[in-house]
């Protein structure tokens, strides 16, 4: 059954986008080389292009975050921090001919699947940035001892003036280093609250449906600014990321994870139509691919 419906599902995109869309098997091959070879967007060693979307300095005082596109983001905080979430760099979406960040201090992993490990271990590579996640995961990486951070939901990790915090999520996660080979346990899927000195409180939620734990993440880290995804189909879609907006109580949502594939169809209109109808107070921010944006 699993296999079939594997199957059904890569076909159907297949027919209309011309690429591999399943969750867990890569759409290409995962390593650098590869990457550099089948995508405009970034070689393995970063690329050579436009100064923007690097994680250059904060504006004083304020915490900056960068989409890249789907799940990913380059955040910079008021104390220097640089923290890289699920950094699939070369998306459909990504900025083109953007170079990649100069300075990485740590790569949050939120699980697994191909479009979110993405160009993790390259990255890890360029920068010397540590990389968090579930054990699992990290294990599976082949990462130099030295920069994996393997812990599980409940562990916490300082990084200068950001406070990393794992939660739970409600999705799968397992990993192939490229398409040919099997499938492994990747460990459980995560989120990520980060809480930045003298700036917001952010939540990361990787790949999630709502689920009634998410009141517990407000009570227990108030954040303040939640990066939801809103595409649906393997995801929330802007229904249930609006349901968790009024459990999380935050003030603003970054929409993420729509629009890259056919199956992604959820926008941030959508969401903000949701919110309205739910008489929720939380303001939409959609953010532009490559664009610094201050919080």
């Amino acid at each position: 059954m699993r296999t079939n419906l594997k199957a059904v599902v890569v076909g159907a995109v297949l027919g209309v986008t011309g690429v591999a869309f399943a969750q867990g098997t890569p759409a290409a091959p995962a390593s650098p080389k590869a990457a550099a070879a089948t995508s405009k967007a970034a070689p393995a060693k970063g690329p050579v292009g436009p100064k923007t979307a690097t994680g250059a300095e904060a504006a004083s005082g304020k915490t900056e975050v960068t989409w890249w596109g789907h799940a990913a983001f380059v955040v910079k905080t008021p104390g220097g921090a640089v923290l890289a979430f699920d950094p699939w760099l070369t998306n459909p979406k990504a900025p083109q001919g953007a170079t990649w960040p100069e300075a990485v201090d740590a790569i949050l992993v939120s699980h697994g699947h191909f479009d979110h490990v993405g160009e993790t271990k390259a990255l890890a590579q360029k920068t010397n940035a540590k990389v968090y996640g579930s054990f699992e995961l990290i294990s599976l990486l082949g990462l130099p001892e030295a920069q994996s951070m393997g812990g599980n939901v409940g562990g916490t990790f300082q990084v200068k003036d950001a406070t990393i915090h794992f939660v739970e999520a409600v999705h799968s996660s397992s990993y192939q280093a490229d398409p040919k080979s099997p499938s492994h346990y990747a460990g459980a899927p995560m989120g990520f609250v980060v809480e930045i000195a003298n700036g917001p409180t952010l939540y990361h939620s990787g790949d999630t449906g709502p689920f009634q734990s998410m009141a517990l993440i407000a009570e227990q880290f108030k954040p303040t600014v939640a990066l939801l995804p809103i595409g649906g189909h393997f995801t929330m879609g802007p229904n249930e990321a609006a349901l968790a907006a009024r459990l999380l109580k935050v003030k603003t949502v970054v929409p993420m994870h729509y629009g890259t594939f056919p199956a992604l169809t959820g926008t941030p209109d959508a969401l903000t139509a949701a919110l309205k109808k739910a008489k929720g107070t939380t303001k939409v921010l959609p953010l532009e691919p490559g664009k610094a944006t201050p919080l």
